[in-house]
This record gives C-alpha cells, sequence and structure tokens, in this order.
C-alpha cells in the first residue's frame, strides 16, 4: 500500500496546517463518520512525530504517513489525497493495491 498526494494535497498542508520540511502529518482511522472502506470510521489527519510507521511518503521534506495500529483501516488499497477546489477541503480515494 502507498500514499500519493496530488501537487494540490501538498499545497493544502502548506497552507493549512502549515507543513513544512521536517514535519510529520498522519493519517489515522476515527471512529464516527463513513468512508466508502468502512462504515462509521472515517480518516482523520493530524501533525505528530510516527511511533510505529507502517507506510510513508515524503514530499518536500514533508513526511505523510500510517501508523501500523491504523494499517487495518485501509484494507489492502492506496490512500489518494486530493482537493476538492470548491470546498478547499481534502478528498480522499482509495484503490486497491
Amino acid at each position: 500500500m502507498k500514499i500519493v498526494l496530488s501537487d494540490d494535497a501538498r499545497k493544502w498542508f502548506e497552507e493549512e496546517m502549515e507543513a513544512q520540511t521536517g514535519d510529520y502529518i498522519k493519517f489515522f482511522a476515527r471512529y464516527g463518520g463513513s468512508s466508502s472502506l468502512h462504515e462509521g470510521f472515517s480518516l482523520g489527519v493530524m501533525k505528530e512525530v510516527p511511533d510505529e510507521l507502517a507506510v510513508e511518503t515524503e514530499r518536500d521534506g514533508v513526511h505523510f504517513y500510517i501508523e501500523q495500529r491504523d494499517y487495518w483501516f485501509f484494507d489492502e488499497h492506496d490512500l489518494h489525497v486530493d482537493v476538492d477546489s470548491h470546498l478547499n477541503e481534502l478528498v480522499y480515494t482509495y484503490e486497491k493495491a
């Protein structure tokens, strides 16, 4: 499995979360909401230093990752991150790895 970020998503993290070289951005499973993979769970995102990396992608010095404890959520799918330009919000899609 891998994390794929669009250029717009990378820019979004820089502008909205003030992500800069050396930062770590975590994608994690959170209880509540829904996703195309799991009813009752949705994807969260936050700045945090990793504990147990399962998957990592680095873009322009910023590390985007998923912890081992959240790996189950992706159910053997790659995570694609983009931005809805009308809402200026992140959009997540999942493609079978």
